[in-house]
């Protein structure tokens, strides 16, 4: 299976549901099932997200809270959190956002767009089917897409 490595929180937000769209500044043609590795670091900037330390970061906390991480050292680290499918790959034009909202109410669209780069230029990743692992398995990751067996 496919796999792609995102820092946290961003792994764990997939893996609760709580982002459905994966942001990129790369495209693929691939489409079908993806694994998503959590990276074995978690960055001083990244973990400031969950802890409310400047304006926009409460949303990080509070998602997280709610599907029962109180403390950054129980989000995991160099493992596999999730599988899901890569159902598209959009490339961000300006008003996207606006697409967002506009085309894909299924979801919280304000969240949606709080926890991605949605810079013109980029890709966005769209997500679907995401199954959140009952025990998180140890795994090397890599950059870009990287395959990735249970075994």
């Amino acid at each position: 299976m496919k796999a792609i490595t995102l820092t946290q929180p961003w792994a764990t937000l997939v893996a609760i549901g709580a982002k459905r769209i994966e942001t990129r500044s790369w495209s693929t043609a691939y489409r079908g099932p993806l694994a998503i590795h959590a990276a074995k670091t978690f960055p001083k900037d990244a973990r400031d997200l969950c802890r409310d330390l400047y304006p926009g970061a409460a949303l990080f906390s509070s998602v997280l809270i709610a599907a029962g991480y109180d403390r950054i050292a129980q989000i995991p680290l160099g493992v596999v959190v999730a599988t899901c499918e890569l159902v598209a790959v959009k490339r961000i034009i300006p008003g996207y956002i606006k697409v967002l909202r506009d085309q894909m109410g299924h979801f919280n669209s304000e969240q949606e767009i709080a926890f991605g780069d949605y810079t013109p230029g980029r890709y966005a990743w769209i997500l679907a089917d995401v199954r959140s692992l009952d025990a998180p398995i140890p795994a090397k990751g890599a950059l870009g897409l990287w395959e990735w067996s249970e075994r």
